[in-house]
Parts: structure tokens; sequence; C-alpha cells
């Protein structure tokens, strides 16, 4: 079923914008991927255009394209950290190990399906029990989760219950108004306190499942701070200042100190041969549906990370 929407380009944008670059990069309808397979057609200020027509601000855009084919969730009463949650927005501290959104191989256990149980209590509706195939209980509806953590890391994510919501909420990341806090235990010691990491990141050519710094790609900036240090070993605060895919595991990387436990962008660690990928979204702070002052979520530090923590402590010292 064809799906329409009217925009007005307010922002100022690059002279060069083309419209799927715009649609994608500014509105974040979807990614220029899904822009051919959702049958993308558009209209400037009521003339028919090509997707690759240059846009610029001020430019009335009428666009319409196929609704995307229902991808079924099945809804399951999963135990979830709950930080704050009302009839609009949840915010959870994300358990390591737990995926976000389903997917190939991973169709059961998510965040999403999660979320869908509890979205169905809220409408007073009687979840579905049981097997799947005694009770589906599948849905076209879609999680309103507005940003993403990987399957490895911990900590604060923040998800909408209605289409309002998601759009007030994810508003704010596009315009990089939230302010994120993560807490990382990185091999080595950097060799200053505090500084940032400025580079460009693009999926790696050797491996698309992987990213990697590259002289194009797309801009990525991440402030760090040495928390404590150890002989072999570093706790880092770290404050993304763009939200790029797998960014913050990129960057420690390209600076030398990779996450202790990452298994992609990391190396095998003799003192530490069982640890996961020790990063944890530790704080969000952003405005919620309905407010005008932000609020500020945060979690406590992982037993994983005070476990590792105690360990340095006792057999290398703290330097600070």
């Amino acid at each position: 079923m064809p799906v329409s929407r009217n925009f007005k380009i307010e922002e100022i944008i690059p002279q060069d914008m083309r419209l799927d670059r715009y649609v994608s990069e500014f509105l974040r309808l979807f990614s220029r991927s899904q822009i051919k397979a959702r049958n993308l057609k558009a209209k400037i200020n009521g003339k028919d255009v090509k997707l690759s027509r240059i846009v610029k601000q001020g430019d009335m855009l009428d666009l319409i394209w196929d609704d995307a084919q229902p991808f079924h969730i099945i809804p399951e009463d999963i135990p979830l950290d709950i930080i704050r949650e009302d009839d609009r927005c949840i915010v959870i501290n994300k358990a390591q190990g737990m995926v976000v959104h389903p997917g190939a191989g991973n169709r059961r256990g998510t965040l999403a399906n999660a979320l869908y149980f509890r979205m169905l209590n809220k409408l007073s509706e009687t979840p579905p029990c049981g097997k799947i195939e005694d009770s589906p209980g599948e849905t076209n509806w879609r999680a309103g989760i507005v940003h993403r953590l990987d399957k490895e890391t911990s900590g604060v994510i923040i998800a909408a219950y209605d289409d309002e919501a998601h759009a007030f909420l994810s508003r704010q990341f596009k315009d990089r108004k939230v302010k994120k806090k993560y807490m990382a235990i990185v091999c080595g010691k950097p060799n200053e306190i505090k500084g940032r990491i400025e580079t460009f990141i693009a999926r790696d050519a050797r491996d698309r499942k992987r990213f990697a710094v590259a002289p194009r790609g797309k801009y990525a900036i991440t402030f760090y701070k040495v928390i404590k240090s150890w002989k072999n070993y570093s706790l880092v605060s770290l404050r993304p200042g763009t939200g790029r895919t797998h960014q913050l595991r990129v960057h420690l990387k390209f600076m030398g100190h990779p996450i202790l436990g990452d298994p992609v962008y990391g190396y095998s660690d003799k003192n530490f041969p069982c640890a996961g990928l020790m990063l944890h979204s530790k704080s969000l702070a952003i405005t919620l549906p309905g407010e005008t002052q932000e609020s500020i979520f945060s979690s406590s530090m992982p037993e994983r990370f005070l476990k590792i923590i105690e360990k340095l402590d006792r057999t290398e010292g703290a330097h600070g």
C-alpha cells in the first residue's frame, strides 16, 4: 500500500545534496538501499523529479513510497531492567547479550519482542502464550526503538510506544541533542588523560560486516577521558559526538587501545580470555515526550566491570 508525506526543507544543507541522500541522511526515512526497494517517487515544488535531483533550502517535497512488507514480531514475556516507563516511552538498562531488534537468526528473545509484549499489556489485550506453532501471536507492529546498542553492549536505551513519541525522540538523536555517556575497559594506557578522536568511518572494504577509519566516509568524533588506569589496562569514559555504527569500538581500535573483549575489533587477551565486550551505555540525557526539560537516565556499573576492576586492583595496582 503506498504511503505519502509532505516535507519542507527548513535546514541548511550542502549545495550538492541529492534528493535520495537528503531522504536518507536528513529525513532518515530509510537507508539508500531501501529507497529503491520501496519504489520511492518524488515531486519538488509540485513537479515530478528524479531522485538524483539536487535539493535546496525552502523546497517543498512530496514523497510517495510502497509500504514495507510486514515484519512479524512475536511478543514474549522477557524480564527487563526498567529505569523509567510511562504510556509514551520506556527507558531500559539492557543486558549484555540481548539483541535489540529481530533479524536473521534472531526472531526470539530480542528487546523488540519484550517491548511488544509490554505494549499488548498496556492495551489490555491478552498476550499469547505457549509455543509459536500453538499460538503464533504474530503482528506487523514495529517496535519503536529509537536508537540501538550492539548485542554485547549493555546499558541505557530508550524506546517509544507510539509514532508521535518515536518521532519526537528520533529528532533529538538526528539533531545531536542527546547526550550519551559510555564506560569501557580498554587495553593499554592512552598517552593523554583526555582528548578526542576525530576521523571518517566507512565499511571495511575487506569485510562488509566491519567498519574502519577511512579517508572517505561519514564524519565521526568521540571524546574520551581516562578515569582509572593500571599497568596494561584503563577504564575510560566515552562521549560520542556522532552516532556512527560501531563508532566507539572503531575509534578505540584506531587509537591503539581496543576495548577489552571486543571479538571484532580487539584481540584475545591472555589475562581475561573469557571477557565479553567491556562497553556499557552509562547514561542518556534526553527530553521526553510532553516535557520541556531534559531528563538524565543512568545505570550502575555492571558486575562484569566490577569483577575485572577488582582483579586489576589486586594484581596490577591502580595508577590514577
